[in-house]
Formats: C-alpha cells, sequence, structure tokens
C-alpha cells in the first residue's frame, strides 16, 4: 500500500474516533472496506471524506460518520443475521458482512442492486445476499432477523419494518413525523414480552424518504 493510502486511511479512522466511534471491531471494519471501493468512480477522490454524496437513481449515500454511528447502534454480534432496507452502493452493506454472521440486503432500484452486487463480489464477501426488492413488503415473506438497519426516513410505527425484527432483535432506522418535523436516528428494541422501547439516539442528515415499489432505474 503506498503511504499516502495509509496516511489517508489514518486520518479517516481518526476522523470516525473524533465523531464518536469508539467501537473497535468497527474501526477495523472501516479500516478494511475503504469507502472508496463502493463509490461511483467520479468521487473516488473525495470518499474518504465525511460527506454525503449523490450515488445514481436519485438517492444519496449518507456521511461515513452517520452510517458508522447506525452500525454501532445495531451492537451486532458475529452472530447476527442482518436485514438491510436500502443497499445503496453496497458500503454498508460490507461492513455489516465484516461485523455479523448472514447480511441480507433489499435495494427498490434494479441499478443500484446490481451495482452493489458486483462491487459486494469483487470485494470477496460471501455472506451476503442482495435482493431487488421492495423493503415494505418484505415482511410479507415471513423473515425474522436479529437486527434490522433502514436507510430512508421512515415514519413510525413503522410497523413493515418493525414485523423483521425477531424477539429480543434490534431495530435502527431515521424517523420522522414527531419532534417538530426534525428527522431523528431511533433505535428499537423488540423484547420477548411487552412493548417496543424506542431510544433516540440524536439527529439524523442527508436522508431521503423512504419510497415504495421497484423500479427498474432513474
Amino acid at each position: 500500500m503506498r503511504a499516502t493510502e495509509a496516511e489517508e486511511r489514518a486520518q479517516f479512522t481518526l476522523a470516525m474516533r473524533a465523531r464518536g466511534i469508539d467501537d473497535l471491531a468497527l474501526l477495523r471494519a472501516l479500516e478494511r472496506a475503504p469507502r472508496a471501493l463502493f463509490m461511483p468512480q467520479r468521487f473516488a477522490d473525495i470518499s474518504g471524506r465525511d460527506l454525503a454524496l449523490p450515488i445514481g437513481c436519485g438517492q444519496t449515500s449518507p456521511p461515513p460518520s452517520m452510517i458508522a454511528a447506525m452500525i454501532a447502534a445495531l451492537e451486532l454480534k458475529p452472530s447476527d443475521r442482518v436485514c438491510e432496507i436500502g443497499t445503496g452502493t453496497g458500503y454498508c452493506t460490507a461492513l455489516l458482512a465484516i461485523l455479523a454472521n448472514e447480511v441480507v440486503s433489499l435495494e427498490r432500484f434494479q441499478t443500484l442492486a446490481l451495482e452493489a452486487s458486483a462491487r459486494i463480489k469483487a470485494f470477496g464477501l460471501a455472506n451476503v445476499s442482495i435482493l431487488w426488492e421492495d423493503g415494505f413488503e418484505h415482511h410479507k415473506s415471513g423473515a425474522s432477523y436479529d437486527k434490522v438497519i433502514v436507510h430512508g426516513l421512515i415514519e413510525p410505527p413503522a410497523q413493515a419494518f418493525v414485523k423483521l425484527v425477531a424477539r429480543e432483535g434490534t431495530m435502527v432506522a431515521a424517523f420522522a413525523g414527531h419532534w417538530g418535523g426534525e428527522q431523528r436516528i431511533v433505535r428499537l428494541s423488540v423484547p420477548s414480552f411487552g412493548n417496543v422501547g424506542i431510544v433516540d439516539l440524536g439527529p439524523a442528515r442527508a436522508f431521503r424518504p423512504l419510497d415504495h415499489g421497484l423500479s427498474h432505474a432513474l
């Protein structure tokens, strides 16, 4: 590896630490999977910055610190089965796959799903399934996951996604509709008995409303 590449990765890791990311396993995953490998080539020189970037089909990749904060909130275990709603470029998908046992990622845009699948394959991760599918409909399959992460602004109570969470499982998502219209990152915990617990993790940014339906491309 060139010295400049090593320096860039070190600077990126320090930037993530400065933004409160202190989970060592997650930091190692961030180093192992550079964002530039999963972004459009035209953004290769700025992918290491903590910026939201357009990725095609009218979608946006959130800043790495936001992605990392959401992953950290999941409190992943190596045995976890994870569902990701909104594959995007496959960057978060790769991080999840490094940290968990299995990742099922759903993307409503066929173009993005195909591109992300190619990136994941090239990176060498075998525990990922990327499906061209509407995340709002996935619960009808009867699938159940230890952890669910949603990349997109959704309205509470978000039952279509909560139904995907197994007992004692967790979902992290960006919620709209409360807090004076401000986007918030929330963690929902599904207990064996009783009501779903909700914890406000702080403000979100750069999230677009999650849309229904499938699309080949834009």
